[in-house]
């Protein structure tokens, strides 16, 4: 049997688009420009950007929507999954990478997004409040 694995490194492109399922969980979805650079036959510098869908879920999500913004820079591992639908009478098909790994690169976690400060101090806030006697 055959399994679609992809890897790949990119940047955001834009903000992630995070949804809570049924269940509670969260589900994360993002852009990733994949870029290419290389020389073409006569010695000009070329770049190809190809746009790869990622969905994240559970708390791979809650990570990726916490920490990632807009242009970071990331390796992911997944699956790949092609779906279909209708649009305008004809079948259309996408594929997404279902992550099962995510690395983030780039920015060291002192230079985090604001967000993902904001949620780290207050993550931290409620822990002290647990271990407090009174």
């Amino acid at each position: 049997m055959a399994v679609n694995l992809w890897h790949g490194i990119g940047n955001l492109g834009k903000e992630p688009d995070v949804r809570q399922m049924n269940d509670g969980k969260t589900v994360c979805n993002v852009s990733l420009a994949i870029s290419e650079k290389y020389l073409d036959k006569s010695g000009e510098k070329k770049e190809i950007t190809e746009w790869v869908n990622v969905v994240f879920f559970g708390k791979l999500a809650d990570v990726a929507a916490s920490y990632l913004t807009k242009g970071s820079k990331v390796y992911v591992e997944g699956k790949l999954k092609t779906e279909s639908y209708q649009k305008d009478g004809q079948t259309r098909y996408i594929t997404k990478i279902i992550a099962s790994k995510l690395e983030m690169l780039g920015a060291k976690p002192e230079n985090r997004p604001k967000k993902a400060l904001e949620r780290s101090q207050s993550d931290f806030v409620d822990e002290m409040d647990e271990d407090i006697p009174f």
